[in-house]
Formats: C-alpha cells, sequence, structure tokens
C-alpha cells in the first residue's frame, strides 16, 4: 500500500525574534536546543530584547551574527529587513511582549524584527510572555485574536508563577516546549479532525500495599505515538500505565495503574475514538486476591495465585462499532509468526511487531507492520520518527477505509 507522507523536511534554518521581557533567558537555551538538533539560527534582537540578554549571549550560542539594525547596510541591496526571512522555515517570536503583539496585530513596521514579520514568506509563531493583568487585558487578547485569524501560531502562555511574584497565565513556554512546538508545525495534518485514544506505559498489579507485579516498558514507544498523533491534528487521550515521562503537548492523560484501571478507562473514552492504538504493556495477569497489609518477610516460600486480565485490545476490537484498531506485540522469537496469529485472533486491521528485547527502554525501535496485505518491515529508526511515519500509515489504511466503504476520508465515525 502507498503511505501518506507524515513529515515534511527537517528544519533547516530558523529566525528567533527576542523582544524585552525576562523571559528572554529561555530563549537563549531554545537557540542551544535547535543548533543542536541541526537548525541554523538568525537571531533578530530588539533593543528591549538586549538589556535583557546581550547579543553577545545569541551569537555564541547560535554560531552567527546577531541582528539588531534596520538600517543596517551590509546585505546585499541594503534590503536585510526582507532578505533575513528568505529561506528561513519559521519566524518564532519568543519572548513576544504585550507591545510587540499589538505591532503584529496593527501592521507596525518601526524596525527589524516587526519589519521582518510583515515582509515574511514564511509561517510565524509567537510566544506571549507577560504580567497576568497584561495577558487578560481585552486589547491585548484582542490583538492575540486578531493575529489567530491572520494564520498566526499563538504559541502559550502557560500559567505559573511570573517574575513579577504574581500567578497567573502569562507564562512563556519552556524552551523544550518551544522547540516541540516548531517541531510540530511543520507535520502534515493527516489526522486532522480525528479522535485518537492510546493506551501506553506498563501496568502495576498490586501485590500488597507496597509490592507488585510490572514490566520494564517505559512508554516511549506510546508517548511518542501520541504526541506524533496530536502533531497530525488529532485530538489525542492517552491512557498512561506509572511513568515519569512529560505528557506531550495537546495530549490528554489520564493517569492509571492496573490494568483493570486502565480497562476501565479505555472504556470511558473508547466511544468517541476513530482510532484505538493499543501502545501500553498490560499485565496479562494479576493477583487473584492483593493483601490489604504488607506481607511479612518469612522463611516460608510465598505462592501468589494469579488471574487472567482483561485483554483491551481484543475487547475494544469486538466492539459492535470498533474504532480503528491498531496493536502493537512486542515478542522475544518467531515475532512476525507469532504476531501474525495474535492479530487475527484478535481481529485487528494492524499490527506492529517487534523484538522484545531489543526495544523495550530503548531509544529507538525496529518494527514490521502486519496487516492482511502482508508483513511491512520498517528499518531501524528513533522512536519518534518511527511514532509520525506510524501515523502517516495510520492515516493512509483510514482514507483506504473510508474509500472503501463509500464515506468521505474525513468523515468523523459513525457512533
Amino acid at each position: 500500500m502507498s503511505t501518506v507522507p507524515i513529515a515534511l523536511p527537517a528544519l533547516s534554518r530558523v529566525v528567533l525574534g527576542v523582544t524585552g521581557g525576562i523571559a528572554a533567558y529561555k530563549s537563549a537555551e531554545l537557540v542551544r536546543l535547535l543548533v543542536r538538533n541541526g537548525v541554523d539560527v538568525d537571531v533578530v534582537l530588539t533593543e528591549s530584547g538586549a538589556r535583557f540578554v546581550t547579543a553577545m549571549t545569541f551569537q555564541a550560542l547560535s554560531g552567527r551574527a546577531v541582528h539588531t539594525d534596520l538600517w543596517h547596510t551590509t546585505a546585499d541591496n541594503a534590503m536585510g529587513h526582507i532578505g533575513l526571512s528568505r529561506g528561513a522555515d519559521a519566524i518564532v517570536i519568543a519572548p513576544a511582549s504585550a507591545d510587540f503583539i499589538a505591532k503584529l496585530a496593527m501592521g507596525a513596521a518601526d524596525d527589524l524584527l516587526s519589519t521582518l514579520c510583515l515582509a515574511r514568506e514564511c509561517p510565524l509563531l509567537v510566544a506571549p510572555a507577560m504580567n497576568v493583568q497584561m495577558w487578560s487585558n481585552k486589547a491585548t487578547q484582542r490583538n492575540v485574536e486578531l493575529l489567530r485569524e491572520d494564520g498566526v501560531t499563538i504559541l502559550g502562555p502557560n500559567s505559573g508563577e511570573l517574575a513579577c511574584n504574581e500567578f497567573g497565565t502569562g507564562r512563556m513556554l519552556e524552551a523544550e516546549e518551544l522547540y516541540a512546538a516548531i517541531v510540530a508545525t511543520r507535520q502534515r495534518k493527516v489526522l486532522m479532525g480525528k479522535r485518537v485514544l492510546l493506551t501506553a506505559g506498563p501496568t502495576f498489579e498490586a501485590i500488597d500495599p507496597v509490592r507488585g507485579i510490572t514490566n520494564s516498558s517505559s512508554g516511549k514507544m506510546g508517548f511518542a505515538l501520541a504526541r506524533a498523533s496530536a502533531e497530525a491534528g488529532a485530538h489525542v487521550v492517552m491512557i498512561a500505565g506509572p511513568t515519569s515521562l512529560q505528557t506531550p503537548a495537546n495530549v490528554e492523560r489520564v493517569n492509571v495503574q492496573s490494568a483493570a484501571q486502565m480497562a476501565e478507562a479505555v472504556a470511558k473514552h473508547v466511544a468517541e475514538a476513530d482510532v484505538f492504538i493499543a501502545v501500553a504493556a498490560v499485565a496479562d495477569y494479576t493477583p487473584e486476591a492483593p493483601e490489604t497489609r504488607k506481607i511479612k518477610k518469612s522463611t516460608e516460600t510465598l505462592t501468589l495465585k494469579l488471574k487472567p486480565t482483561i485483554d483491551i485490545l481484543a475487547d475494544v476490537a469486538a466492539r459492535k462499532r470498533p474504532p480503528y484498531c491498531v496493536g502493537f506485540a512486542a515478542e522475544s522469537q518467531d515475532v512476525t509468526a507469532l504476531a501474525e496469529d495474535k492479530r487475527k485472533r484478535k481481529n485487528v486491521p494492524l499490527l506492529i511487531a517487534n523484538r522484545a528485547q531489543e526495544t523495550i527502554g530503548r531509544d529507538d525501535n525496529e518494527v514490521t507492520l502486519l496487516d492482511d496485505a502482508g508483513a511491512h518491515a520498517l528499518p531501524r529508526m528513533d522512536k519518534l520518527t518511527l511514532a509520525r511515519v506510524l501515523v502517516g500509515e495510520i492515516a493512509a489504511r483510514l482514507v483506504e477505509r473510508s474509500i472503501a466503504s463509500g464515506a468521505p476520508p474525513n468523515a468523523p465515525r459513525s457512533r
């Protein structure tokens, strides 16, 4: 089958505009993250921004000259205010002060950065940072809404403690969040309008109040798929077992412990899902009668009586109107044969198989896709890249299924 391309070409160059605000220190970290990932960064520093972080700092981090002057004449034809944005993948304003947001909304162009934004041919991303009253002011909100209507992407802000020692909304996103958001804008929205429900991580089956049965799943693959699905435009609900991984942007997270809790959470959300992706390493067995008090150590042998847990994937696939179901199978031997048997038994249209000892806890993975057309092996790649490829595969199959059923490709699932 043909795969829907999931990723645009990687970021190559970003223009980063830094306006006046204490959050400018986060912009220095953002430059470091971008450069570390192979992105050229041209920093444009406003006069106010330079009061918080110097041009020398950004030059040292980016390895490139920092731009500050609209009237600098060394550029070809003295048109640096236009040429700097040409060929850039995006212009990112971080931090964006209330004053600069007002400039953008009104189309003002009285310095290098505002002129670049007005003359751009690439996407514009704005990360506000300001006092909570400034952010909630009606004028600021009108300006932000104008920018959204003009197709500008607004990143944040977050809520929390502000530099002025007040609490509320106005805190600029962290550098890691900004980097992820910039990358996300480059992804094709092949799941726009779809609702994705997925499970991730291990489960923990209590033996007593302090002990339990679990496994070594890190949750990295599930979290990567949640992020990739959100990047592709889907509304994502992730049912997560115990893991310390951070929730991806624009993903609704539901935390659970046991297989029973995970099954209950899936049952609560599955009716609204267009796609269900079972990535979690769910325990196959759980103690039949967990102790309510801590079991004391003794010299006697301890015998545990275990009972099977519910098969969440099979249960969802057996529903009268199931979402498009995607399963994962981690096998230690005979991977393809055992996984294909699992796929057929559970009546799952797409199953992703891998060798357990070569993926659990690692940052990369090598998988084989199994469907009615056979086995399709993919090369080893990092889990986020793989997740984006898999989202493309799922999107392509959704289109094919819609065509086969005669429904429009973007029509919501009948519920």
